[in-house]
């Protein structure tokens, strides 16, 4: 049955049942009670029929309805059944009275969805109506009943409590009038509301000036009231009170405005009415409904400058989210710029969700039928489409924003939907605010379509283009055979020709590619990714290969191409110069052998043949001896010269599937594979050595490229870094027993190799603990046998391994660098020790102090001025020092050095070469380096006595040195005759045990004072 038969009916019964009511007086308590339970009772069926969001609202009005029944009939029965005469106040006023609190909680709850909930202006307007209307019930109603004698206190308490319920329903209603979107519902139960009022307000004045009797006028208004009340139950408008809807704002009319001034006015009228006639009653009452009523007005204020304020900050956040979607260039950031718009908006740790669907088909059911509006509606989460449903999260609200534009050019204005749920509270902020964005946004999104559209127009062109220009050659071809359908302008380039439509393009690939062909075209039908390019060498014409890069793709189904797009790259340039790096990362650019990375993968291959075969691999470590002295003697150019020559020369004597590689600097490596036992790979050791002792001639000049050599076999290390680091200790000792020669790594290497990094720690802790000592050894003169000086030797004092002399940790200390300290503290107790020779035997004839001065220490900055500053606070005159340095330093051709020896021997300093004729160079260097003493190593004057060969060769280095002007210290005199065979041929000096053994600092003070006391 339709709904409008459905209240026809129902206002039929209610007709029939109020005709009764009044035709049938003996009836009434039944007919009564039957209107009541009527009313009640199609609420209920319309709660049963149209199942609204909210029951609650309705069930409380059903009690409100049946608290009332309930009332009546019991005051019928109590009057015509057991005789009572207007039994005032009874129990069926407690039931009257009950019913209004329950009626307004219903009311109120039908006026609390969506933003009304938040609307404060609707109750303050309905108080402020309510405080007017609450005073003239006063003054005509509930005054009256108070200052009635004729009643008692609960009969005045019982009368005045109506009119105030009457007022509560009042302003429920006006609330109700107020909020929600008027309707037949709305209609209904606000004509039920009056008549409810009007029969409270007669029953008021009838209880006043006389009895009320059933049947009478006032009744009527009751049941206009049960009535429409369940009418408007019946009508479908009751579902849409409780339904989330978008609550538009009221403009404040003029009408509006001159209402609430009216009831704002009322009570200051009553008050200066009252008080102007002398006739006010319970003044206090009046003053108290004219506060009220100013606090009413001025909270209304305040809410209009709140609300003016929130204005303010929803319109900068509307600004801010304005200037996002002006920057946007995607819809995804446009999505990103509501959602902050939606964070901005909401209140403070409002939990929401945001979503943006395009109307593009994937969400037909948004979209159809078309929205008649452009603006926001409500629909409940679990209506929308599953997918998008999923999105929202779990609330039971989302907020639906069109974005749309009512004069798009492509004729549908709605370019997607804007999707936003949270609690219904808080939609209510975003619901105006939302719709200005939503409309922003569109044009946004227009604007962001129409520019990509503009794009791709361009790129159309620009990729046209690119076809006809690029140096890429584009082929279509048939899926089935490679029939080539088209070929761009570019194809010439690569395949020689432009003949190519027609052809198969097998026909112009190299033969030994065409599987790679169909490979190719078969994984691209299948849309496998497994292979992206391919190398295939195509065949010009004339002959010529081409190397190229080719990608395919299957685009059958795109209708503008329908075959298979071949790309195809030249690609010979490229190919050739990866060639080359690669070859370039696995050879030494210089000598074109394999470089460290090449040979150790080498080793790593052949250690795994070797493991195969029972074969022996073999690593050599080659080093040139004297490769230093080239450098520095005859420049890098030559050096580089001489390492080509060592690596061609390394390279005849292996074998072929021998590999030698430089692994930097002068350092050489010979990996020898299958070999049959240790012995063979030695002798590949011998025919090196021998093959480089042999000079080698640079610019008609004979240059050593004599090296020493490490061996590690597999027998001893079965891993390639193993192999390494054993043919390394096995060179370092190679080098260390003399030049030209080889060692094979043995187990007791390393052990070696521990004690010298052991002795390396330990000098820096003795550095650090000063545990080095100088000892005096006495330079006599030859002749006399009086001490001319002192030559300073170093000694360490180990704590455990007792007096160490200098043999026994100087070339470690040479190595490593630690020579510099060692020196420095040697310097600061020599020159210490003469000054105080000085002091304590007087300045006349005390003898000097020489002092040995390693190369690195003479060229570390600043040494010049630092002893310097040591004689200066040791206060020892320059000319009582004189430095001892070795050739090496004078090696190379190194003016900073030559100039430092200047200013050394220009303020007194004397220096000395020690170990003359040892060195490289030995004499050339005499006439050009400002010296003042050599000094004659002992491997000339130990032999001095025996051999006339090399008594010759000393008396000759004596007399070059009294030419050049120089001084002559004979080194290790132990016997007479070697005094005086070194007296006679000139040499003044010496030293030696035949002399004395080194002495200490007390011995040599002793020396100087005995023999200046002989003197």
């Amino acid at each position: 049955m339709s709904a409008r038969k459905v209240m026809a009916w129902y206002g039929a019964w209610m007709a029939v049942l109020a005709a009764l009511f009044y035709a049938l007086p003996g009836w009434h308590i039944l007919l009564w009670s039957t209107i009541g339970l009527s009313s009640a009772g199609a609420i209920g069926y319309g709660l049963y029929r149209y199942r609204p969001r909210r029951w609650s609202p309705w069930l409380w009005i059903i009690a409100g309805l049946l608290l009332l029944s309930s009332g009546d009939t019991l005051y019928n029965v109590m009057t015509d059944v057991l005789g009572k005469v207007n039994p005032f106040p009874s129990p069926a006023d407690m039931l009257y009275l009950a019913m209004y609190p329950a009626v307004t909680i219903g009311l109120l709850g039908l006026s609390k969805a969506g933003a009304a909930s938040r609307d404060r202006t609707v109750p303050l307007d309905a108080l402020i109506v309510t405080a007017g209307l609450g005073l003239l019930s006063w003054i005509f109603l509930i005054s009256p009943q108070i200052l009635n004698q004729d009643l008692t206190m609960s009969q005045r308490l019982v009368s005045v409590a109506y009119p105030l319920g009457d007022i509560l329903i009042l302003a429920t209603v006006g609330r109700l009038i107020a909020v929600v979107p008027f309707s037949p519902t709305v209609a209904l139960l606000t004509v039920g509301a009056v008549g409810l009022l009007a029969a409270d307000v007669m029953y008021g004045l009838v209880q006043l000036h006389g009895y009320w009797t059933v049947g009478g006028p006032v009744d009527l208004g009751w049941i206009v009231f049960y009535a429409c009340w369940g009418a408007a139950a019946l009508h479908p408008s009751m579902a849409d009170l409780t339904t989330p809807r978008v609550v538009r704002p009221r403009e404040m009319r003029a009408m509006h405005q001159a209402l609430l001034t009216l009831f704002v006015l009322i009570p200051l009228a009553v008050l200066v009415v009252g008080v102007g006639q002398g006739r006010l009653k319970y003044p206090m009452v009046i003053v108290a409904f004219v506060v009220t009523t100013v606090l009413l007005a001025l909270i209304r204020l305040f809410g209009v400058v709140n609300s003016y304020r929130g204005n303010t900050m929803r319109t900068s956040g509307i600004r801010a989210s304005n200037a996002a979607l002006m920057s946007a260039t995607t819809v995804e950031g446009v999505t990103w710029a509501l959602k902050r718009t939606a964070e901005r908006l909401l209140p403070p740790g409002s939990d929401y969700r945001v979503a943006m669907v395009m109307n593009d088909g994937t969400a037909p059911e948004l979209f159809q039928p078309a929205p008649t509006t452009m603006g926001s509606r409500l629909r409940f989460t679990k209506s929308l489409p599953p997918d998008i449903a999923a999105q929202m999260g779990d609330f039971e609200i989302t907020m639906i924003c069109p974005l749309a534009l009512e004069d798009r050019p492509t004729g549908d204005p709605h370019i997607g939907m804007l999707l936003i749920s949270s609690d219904e509270n808080s939609l209510s902020y975003l619901q105006l605010p939302m719709e200005l964005v939503a409309s922003q946004a569109a044009l946004a999104i227009e604007r962001i379509m129409l520019s990509n559209e503009i794009i791709r127009h361009n790129s159309e062109q620009y990729f046209r283009t690119l076809v006809h220009n690029t140096s890429d050659v584009i082929l279509i071809v048939e899926p089935d055979g490679g029939r080539i359908r088209y070929a761009s302008p570019s194809a010439p380039s690569v395949f020689g020709t432009a003949e190519l439509p027609g052809k198969n393009l097998s026909q112009l690939v190299d033969s030994p590619h065409h599987a790679l062909v169909a490979d190719l075209f078969r994984l691209a039908a299948a849309e496998d990714d497994a292979v992206d390019t391919a190398d295939w060498t195509v065949l010009r014409p004339d002959g010529t290969a081409v190397q190229t890069e080719v990608s395919c793709r299957d685009l059958r189904d795109e209708t503008t191409v329908n075959g298979l797009v071949v790309t195809l790259r030249d690609v010979t340039d490229q190919r050739r110069m990866e060639s080359e790096l690669t070859h370039l990362a696995y050879h030494d650019s210089l000598t074109g052998l394999a470089n460290r990375v090449r040979f150790a993968e080498r080793i790593g291959q052949a250690i795994a043949r070797a493991d195969a075969d029972g074969s022996v691999v073999g690593v050599l470590f080659i080093d040139l001896d004297d490769f230093k002295v080239v450098n520095d003697t005859l420049g890098h150019e030559h050096g580089d010269r001489l390492l080509r020559a060592v690596g061609q020369r390394l390279a005849a004597v292996l074998r072929t599937d021998d590999v030698a590689a430089r692994l930097g600097g002068d350092e050489f490596a010979a990996l020898i594979e299958g070999a049959p036992d240790a012995a063979t790979i030695d002798d590949v050791a011998d025919r090196i050595v021998e093959a480089l002792a042999e000079p080698f001639t640079i610019d008609d000049r004979l240059v050593s490229g004599i090296a020493s050599i490490g061996i590690a076999t597999s027998a001893d290390a079965r891993s390639a870094p193993e192999l390494l680091r054993q043919a390394d200790l096995a060179l370092y000792v190679a080098k260390g027993e003399g030049k030209g020669q080889w060692r094979r790594y043995q187990p007791d290497l390393h052990t070696a190799i521990v004690e010298r990094l052991e002795l390396r720690t330990e000098l820096d802790r003795a550095i650090a603990a000063k545990e080095f000592t100088v000892e005096f050894q006495p330079i006599v003169e030859l002749r006399t046998g009086v001490t001319a000086g002192y030559e300073a030797l170093v000694r360490w004092n180990h704590p455990t391994r007792g007096r160490l002399l200098p043999g026994e940790f100087i070339e470690v200390a040479e190595e490593s660098g630690q020579i510099v300290g060692i020196g420095n503290e040697v310097l600061h107790q020599a020159v210490a020790a003469a000054a105080r020779w000085q002091r304590e035997a007087g300045p006349a004839a005390v003898p000097y102090v020489s002092i040995n001065v390693s190369a690195r220490q003479f060229r570390t900055p600043g040494f010049v001025a630092s002893l310097h500053e040591t004689l200066a606070e040791e206060g020892l005159p320059p000319h009582q020092l004189m430095l001892e340095i070795t050739e090496s330093l004078l090696l190379r051709d190194d003016d900073g050095v030559w100039e430092d020896l200047t200013e050394l021997r220009t303020t007194g300093i004397r220096v000395a070469i020690d170990d003359f004729g040892t060195g490289y160079s030995s004499l050339s260097y005499l006439r050009h380096v400002p010296l003042d003493v050599v000094k004659i190593d002992r491997l000339f004057t130990s032999t001095i006595a025996s051999s006339a060969q090399q008594a010759a060769l000393v008396d000759g280095i004596v007399r070059l040195a009294h030419t050049l002007g120089l001084q002559v210290i004979a080194e290790g005199i132990e016997r007479t005759v070697e005094r005086d065979l070194l007296s006679r041929i000139g040499c003044r000096y010496g030293q030696g045990f035949l002399f004395a053994r080194p002495l200490t600092g007390e011995q040599a003070i002793n020396l100087i004072t005995e023999q200046k006391v002989a003197a």
